[in-house]
Parts: structure tokens; C-alpha cells; sequence
């Protein structure tokens, strides 16, 4: 059982911190970046869970089953995502090579479970035709952040590998990662599409309208006070 009785220790005051192997390293160390991104990751999934309970299970007097859905299945999916990184933060908090006998590892049995929870969601979402632009409704913008996050921990996992060389982070790890940011991607197109919202796809420049930009929108705003001061 694990006993956390002081917070502060004070040991990390001449920026060091030990690894899970009680060695010493800079707070600076490609492996704290990495460790702390996937504490980012995992902060902005609870965000995620924060603006999932919140949506009203009503709308025009009616029940709103498309929220009850969501939040039953995103929650109980985001809240064992969230334990799964977790358990990744601590072995990213030290080599391969050293970490204890007892800890339990992710596997390629989390990865299957991401896949088929997105085969599961693709079944009842339409064929993209375009690019999405990262916005919605709060789930569904905090997903897409989060979703770009695990990419960045993604990244920062690469390079902790070229910075301490073969073996310093299991290949596993790599898989889960690269599937976790297309699980919240997939997630987060399945929670708009279940709350009824329309995506914002992206429209490349030589299709858009000609930009005028808002200044002009503006001025007429300052115009229309200005008219309503002189009534």
C-alpha cells in the first residue's frame, strides 16, 4: 500500500530528484521531460472528465440521452486511460534496466483495448471528408488538446531514446502512445457526434473566400455605438 505522509521533502530544492531507482539526476533530464508530460497528458484528461460530468442531462425539457451515453462510456474509458498513464509515468521515471522486480508493466493487452474501443466508435461516425480543426464544444476541444499532449509525449519518449540509446524506453510504450493519441482523436470525434455537434473541418486556402479579415466589423460596431449615443 502506498503511504504518502509529507509532500514536500525539500531534496529536489538543488534541482535534482531521484528516479523509481533512487538514483540522482538534473530536474532538467530528457527523462523528468518526458515523466512530466505524461502527467500534462494525464491532467488535461481530467480536465476532459471535469467538463464530461458537467453536461446538462436535459435540453428544452426533454432528456438529452446523448449526454448520459457519452459520459457512461467516455468516463469509465478516460478513467482507466488515466491509471494506465500514471503506471507509465512511473516506469518512464526510470531505465528499463533498473526498475523494481514488482512493478507491472503496460502491455500490448492496453494497446488492443484503445483499438478496439475506436473500431467500436468508427462504427457510428461518418467518413471524414477534410481535416478537423482542434474546437467544439469543452469535451470535445479539451480531447483534442489532450490529443496533442500525448503526441508531444510521444516525441519527448523518441527522444529520451536517441539521448540515452537502445533500451531506455520499451518499444511497448512507443505503441501505446502513437494509438492513445489516435484513440483521443477517434474519442473526441465520437463525443461530438453523439452530443449532436457539427465538426469544423478545415477548408484549404485556395477554396476559401477571398480574406477580408474583421477590421471592417469593427468599425461598424463603433459606428453602431456611435449612433446609438447620438439617440
Amino acid at each position: 500500500m502506498v503511504r504518502i505522509n509529507r509532500v514536500y521533502t525539500g531534496g529536489g530544492d538543488g534541482g535534482e530528484s531521484s528516479l523509481v531507482d533512487g538514483s540522482r539526476r538534473s530536474k532538467g533530464d530528457p527523462r523528468f521531460d518526458v515523466v512530466g508530460v505524461c502527467d500534462e497528458v494525464n491532467s488535461w484528461i481530467g480536465t476532459v472528465l471535469m467538463e464530461l460530468e458537467r453536461l446538462p442531462e436535459h435540453e428544452d425539457g426533454g432528456d438529452r440521452t446523448g449526454a448520459k451515453r457519452v459520459q457512461n462510456v467516455a468516463c469509465e474509458a478516460l478513467s482507466r486511460v488515466q491509471n494506465e498513464l500514471f503506471d507509465l509515468g512511473a516506469e518512464l521515471a526510470c531505465p528499463p534496466a533498473t526498475l523494481p522486480e514488482y512493478m507491472v508493466l503496460l502491455s500490448e493487452a492496453q494497446t488492443d483495448v484503445l483499438v478496439a474501443e475506436m473500431d467500436a466508435w468508427l462504427e457510428d461516425l461518418p467518413e471524414l471528408t477534410s481535416f478537423i480543426l482542434p474546437t467544439g464544444s469543452p469535451p470535445v476541444a479539451f480531447l483534442h488538446l489532450a490529443r496533442t499532449v500525448t503526441r508531444r509525449l510521444e516525441r519527448a519518449a523518441v527522444q529520451l531514446g536517441e539521448h540515452e540509446g537502445d533500451g531506455a524506453v520499451r518499444s511497448v510504450v512507443l505503441v501505446y502512445l502513437n494509438r492513445l493519441s489516435d484513440w483521443l482523436f477517434v474519442l473526441g470525434r465520437w463525443v461530438g457526434h453523439m452530443l449532436n455537434e457539427d465538426e469544423t473541418l478545415w477548408v484549404p486556402l485556395g477554396k476559401r473566400p477571398s480574406e477580408r479579415g474583421v477590421a471592417h466589423r469593427v468599425a461598424q460596431i463603433r459606428s453602431n455605438d456611435d449612433d446609438f449615443s447620438t439617440l
